[in-house]
């Protein structure tokens, strides 16, 4: 389980739009996100911010109460039932079966997209962007033409009309969007 903030650095944007009220989740939009290490699949989602409540949530939602977490020295994490934490300030990245590598590779291939593909992702569509993001995550394992035919077998009697994309269900307040 692990928790993620997207959104360009405060320094590379122009003077007139830098938000200089705090540290580097200013200005940035928050997802968090649990991986299944047994079926190798990712549940992620935008969340108002990255806190005990809101990732416990997604945690809660996607997994057995009894499940064994693993997670980062985050102070998100404090008390989940059988809980181990892997302490990346002090240089540790694993300890037995503990590490949290996996849900780790997934936020940096969003990141990849966000840099690289996408240039500029609207918080208003974030969730759009995220649950496509671990949709190729979770199809990845397949043959190429297998991934065409999962993505094919999900469009089948759906409609995408331009008026229901653009209302959109995104975060908070309005479309702003994440600088790159």
């Amino acid at each position: 389980m692990d928790g993620v903030c997207l959104g360009g650095q405060e320094k590379s944007k122009h003077e007139s739009k830098q938000l200089t009220a705090g540290r580097r989740a200013v200005g940035k939009a928050a997802a968090g996100g649990v991986k299944d290490r047994s079926p190798n699949r990712i549940a992620a989602t935008p969340v108002e911010s990255v806190s005990k409540v809101t990732v416990g949530g997604i945690l809660a939602d996607t997994s057995e109460p009894d499940a064994p977490v693993c997670t980062d020295e985050g102070s998100v994490n404090g008390s989940l039932p059988q809980h181990e934490s892997v302490n990346h300030s002090a240089g540790e990245y694993v300890r037995g079966q503990a590490h949290v590598h996996g849900v780790e590779s997934f936020w940096s291939m969003l990141r990849r997209g966000y840099c690289g593909t996408f240039r500029k992702m609207s918080c208003k569509h974030l969730d759009r962007y995220v649950k496509e993001f671990a949709g190729r995550h979770n199809l990845r394992a397949l043959e190429t033409i297998q991934q065409m035919f999962a993505v094919a077998a999900t469009l089948t009697g759906k409609r995408l009309v331009y008026k229901s994309l653009i209302q959109g269900n995104g975060l908070s307040s309005g479309a702003r969007d994440i600088a790159a």
